[in-house]
């Protein structure tokens, strides 16, 4: 079964025409963290049309947040590549895991689903070793994995929100890259998923913000202390992306509005980010190249 054919199983045909989705977008609601399955249209993550040559080949990969969203995609266009992925995932998430799954081993990889919060420290160091366990070696580490809570004023961020916001999207950073730099040979890539707001800021997402700022510095930093070994640090930084994430995260009208203010009026889909952490992760294209924040946004120009 190729891309195409495994897609038609998820994803109604109209969905495939390459045609993207423009705001506005139905109205819609989740609960956090959001299932990709109930979100309506599908996020487009399959990339059929993409064309794999070995960049990854025989590599491991191990993605946080790989369940869905952008973290689905990079888990399927890394085993086009030639990589067995690990992915990591909240127990909640469990049926968007065992999809993306099916897509990983429809491009005849293995992909191990290890699910856990990346908060506990304990829980990163054995994601680690149970991918180096199961999958033999690690050479790729993709943190994505991100908590999302918009608020009107500073006065409505509780210290709880502060907490985990923080524990998941800067610290999980830092814990997983952590347990890896022990196991990541020279030649080895941490790619980190940024945002917009990271460089940006936004008024209703300052703790948020604040996290993607913080990645971006840790980003820079860990790409100058594992130089000598070898070791490439990159980020990724999106605008809107059509995920979970954003869904669970607003009301039924904002989320028919995400995206409408960029200069190409739509959110993007998860099949346009992933090639960029493909590009960080393989030496075939990017050896030269660390320390670096990749914007993606839509054709917005004065982020970076």
């Amino acid at each position: 079964m190729n891309a195409k054919e495994a897609l038609e199983q998820v994803v109604p045909e109209a969905e495939q025409t390459g045609a993207r989705p423009k705001s506005p977008l139905p109205e819609q609601e989740q609960r956090r963290p959001g299932i990709e399955s109930k979100i309506e249209p599908r996020p487009q993550f399959a990339a059929p049309d993409y064309k794999g040559s070995e960049k990854l080949k025989d590599k491991v990969a191990l993605i946080t947040g790989g369940d869905s969203g952008i973290g689905r995609s990079v888990a399927v266009l890394y085993a086009r590549e030639g990589a067995d992925v690990a992915i990591v995932f909240l127990p909640e998430e469990q049926s968007d895991a065992e999809e993306t799954a099916k897509f990983v081993e429809n491009e005849g990889k293995r992909c191990l689903l290890i699910a856990g919060d990346v908060k506990d420290p304990a829980f990163c160091t054995d994601a680690v070793e149970r991918t180096v366990g199961d999958l033999g070696r690690l050479d790729i580490l993709v943190n994505n994995a991100a908590y999302q809570h918009h608020q009107e004023s500073i006065e409505e961020i509780s210290d709880e929100q502060l907490d985990k916001t923080f524990r998941t999207n800067i610290f999980g950073y830092f814990y997983m890259a952590r347990a890896a730099v022990k196991h990541l040979p020279k030649g080895g890539a941490i790619v980190n998923c940024s945002s917009v707001t990271g460089l940006e800021g936004s008024g209703q997402l300052l703790d948020y913000s604040a996290t993607k700022g913080a990645i971006n510095a840790f980003t820079k930093s860990l790409a100058q202390n594992l130089i000598k070994k070898g070791i490439r640090v990159n980020a990724v930084a999106p605008g809107p992306v059509w995920t979970p994430l954003n869904v669970a995260d607003k009301d039924g009208e904002e989320v028919a509005k995400h995206g409408a203010d960029t200069p190409l009026k739509r959110p993007a889909q998860p099949e346009e980010i992933a090639p960029a952490f493909v590009y960080f992760a393989s030496n075939i294209d990017s050896s030269y190249v660390t320390g670096e924040v990749l914007s993606i946004l839509g054709g917005e120009t004065s982020a970076a």
